[in-house]
C-alpha cells in the first residue's frame, strides 16, 4: 500500500469531482465523476455513491480503481490506483449518511479505496 503525501491529500482535498475509473469483469470501462471523493487516512481514499450503479457493479466484479483529480486551470493532478472496497453498512457509511443527510441525499454505498500508487504534478 502507498502513503498519500501532503501534496496529494492537498490536490485531492482541493479538486472537485474526481473521476473515477472501473471496469468490468470482461473489460468493459467506466468513468463517473464524484463530488464527495476524499481523503480517509494516509493510505485510503473514500467516496458515497449516490447513484452509479455501473460504478457499483464493476467494482464487485474487479475492485481494481484509478481515479484522477485535475484542476484544468493551473494543469495539476493527482491520479491514484487502488483496490476499492464497496460498503453498505458499517461506521464509515453511517458517517456518509449523516453528512449527506445535511444536503437531503443518502448514499446507497461508501468505497473505500487502498491506494496502490499515487503521482502528482
Amino acid at each position: 500500500m502507498a502513503k498519500l503525501s501532503e501534496e496529494a491529500k492537498k490536490l485531492i482535498g482541493d479538486i472537485h469531482p474526481a473521476l473515477i475509473a472501473t471496469s468490468s469483469k470482461a473489460g468493459k470501462p467506466n468513468v463517473s465523476a464524484k463530488g464527495s471523493f476524499r481523503v480517509l487516512d494516509d493510505e485510503h481514499v473514500v467516496f458515497s455513491d449516490m447513484n452509479s450503479p455501473r460504478t457499483v457493479a464493476n467494482l464487485m466484479e474487479n475492485p481494481q480503481v484509478s481515479i484522477i483529480c485535475l484542476d484544468t486551470s493551473t494543469r495539476k493532478n493527482c491520479r491514484i490506483w487502488g483496490t476499492a472496497e464497496v460498503l453498505d453498512s458499517g461506521p464509515l457509511f453511517d458517517e456518509a449518511v449523516t453528512a449527506m443527510a445535511a444536503r437531503n441525499m443518502k448514499p446507497k454505498h461508501v468505497v473505500k479505496i487502498a491506494v496502490e500508487s499515487v503521482e502528482c504534478g
